[in-house]
């Protein structure tokens, strides 16, 4: 039975002050009404921001570890609820039940990861230039945040952002993709349950031009995290830069896999499959391209595209599925047009192309898993982000080309080498344009301990998890104590040593 969300603002569940509302459909099955959801504007975006900076007043004088128990107590209701959670990502955004388990996890383990922070988030003590003088730098909460999410982790990319702003002092707004609004609901309201006071974590749902553009613009909004498209992720910064507004985006990616001539091709094979073809490629991490050494191209095409051509396309919550629908028909119909351009450029069609059907999955935006042949760096299907399950296989003839066609891109997030050779694993590391390079592992599996983010146009400098994320939600104030009695004029006296 699909449900009525609301927004949540200062504490409160509430309509939209215009009454408007949208339905949130299951990509598997379109004729499922998951829910309705406020159909917000700019109106409901100053509610919400004024309640934000309203509870900022004092939620930034609350003792960081005492902020952290919260989210000791967030982890605890998101293991708690699971399962629950899961079922509900995947009837509203399509990936494999496995996955969005996964998705859930990885919010748990933010939360913990974060509440951590609570009783660190270190500044520095140094020595003063001049006599009887303490320095030292320390962390402060910005204000209001607003946090704007995509629809294809919409548990753990929320966490990523809401977590560490909050533990920093922060109050948030949060703004998520209008495909999959309820998970960002449940959300929001485990963390009322788990005692955030009234204010600090606002939900406003709606489109990006109504809900998402006055939330950028407010002026009471110090700080944007933006996570999406390239496109969008400028437009956001242009607005940020005008307004000399504290920015992060994490944008794009062309994700290339390196195989090599001395590669396990079983095991790279396994890492091509999950990072082509795990959530439907709708991953900015996603395997996009795979670069093959020319003495290995034949033997490791043949093995793709036979293990490619068993994987299961279905509902993700029935068991055996193991590539679920892409989240709605506007991003099927951009996928199909990418693999005519493919088939328009030259590229050689090995298997899939077509949406896939029957039975089912004529009720659902499936797609065929597909793979592409003789591709050359510079298609489009090579150089554009297609955000579905397609997977361009490009031949180079040394480790030397492989490293520069994958650098050929203007993005710059996730990559990936199969190699016996350590010397070549660590030239990888070091020449790859990518803000994460995995050696024998797929593109896709970041870790939230670690700094996730990418160079070029995938981003503006940012990382988001791992301590890095604390310089995105905090700012730092140096502290200089001088107890010497007297004026003393930095760079100006004369320090003599006795």
């Amino acid at each position: 039975m699909a449900e009525t969300f609301k927004n949540f603002i200062g504490g409160e569940w509430t309509d939209a002050a215009s009454g408007k509302r949208f339905e949130n459909r299951n990509p598997a099955n379109r004729d499922e009404l998951v829910g309705t959801h406020p159909d917000s504007d700019a109106g409901d975006i100053e509610r919400a921001v004024a309640a934000a900076a309203k509870a900022f007043r004092s939620w930034r004088l609350v003792p960081a570890p005492k902020r952290a128990e919260l989210l000791y107590r967030t982890g605890e209701l998101l293991a708690q609820h699971k399962e629950d959670l899961a079922q509900l990502m995947t009837r509203e955004m399509g990936k494999v039940l496995a996955e969005t388990r996964g998705d859930v996890q990885e919010g748990i383990d933010t939360a913990f990861y974060a509440a951590g922070e609570g009783r660190r988030m270190y500044g520095e003590t140094t020595n003063a230039e001049m006599p009887n003088k303490f320095a030292m730098s320390i962390r402060l909460p910005i204000g209001v945040c607003g946090l704007i999410t995509p629809w294809n982790f919409p548990m753990a990319i929320p966490t990523w952002k809401m977590f560490p702003a909050l533990v920093c002092g922060n109050a948030v707004v949060l703004k998520p993709a209008s495909d999959t609004p309820a998970t960002a609901a449940r959300l929001v309201g485990i963390l009322a349950e788990a005692g955030f006071p009234p204010g600090t974590v606002n939900l406003v749902t709606g489109g990006g031009g109504r809900v998402g553009t006055p939330l950028v613009e407010h002026s009471s909004v110090r700080l944007v995290s933006f996570t999406g498209s390239s496109e969008v992720g400028r437009a956001i910064a242009a607005t940020c830069g005008q307004k000399l507004k504290l920015c992060s985006l994490e944008l794009g990616g062309k994700n290339a896999q390196i195989v090599m001539d001395d590669a396990d091709l079983d095991l790279a094979v396994d890492g091509a499959l999950w990072g082509a073809f795990g959530t439907t490629g709708q991953r900015c991490t996603a395997t996009s391209r795979i670069i093959l050494h020319e003495a290995i191209a034949a033997t490791f095409t043949e093995r793709l595209v036979a293990r490619a051509r068993k994987l299961r396309v279905g509902d993700g919550l029935e068991p055996g599925s193991e590539v679920g629908p892409l989240v709605n028909e506007g991003q099927r119909e951009s996928v199909h047009g990418y693999v005519e351009i493919g088939k328009k450029e030259g590229a050689k069609l090995l298997m899939g192309g077509k949406p896939a059907t029957g039975g089912a999955l004529d009720r659902g935006w499936f797609y065929e898993p597909t793979v592409f042949g003789g591709v050359t760096p510079s298609m489009c299907i090579a150089q554009e982000e297609i955000f579905g399950p397609v997977v361009s296989l490009i031949t180079v003839k040394s480790f030397e080309e492989a490293i520069q066609v994958a650098n050929g891109t203007p993005y710059g997030l996730s990559s990936s080498i199969y190699t016996r050779d350590v010397n070549r694993a660590h030239v990888a590391i070091r020449d790859i344009e990518a803000g994460i390079t995995y050696v024998n592992g797929p593109t896709i599996g970041a870790e939230v301990h670690l700094p996730f983010g990418g160079v070029k146009d995938t981003g503006n400098g940012h990382r988001e998890s791992g301590k890095q994320v604390l310089d995105v939600f905090s700012e730092w104030k140096s502290v200089y104590v001088d107890y010497s009695g007297r004026l003393q004029k930095a760079q100006i006296d004369e320090v003599k040593i006795q």
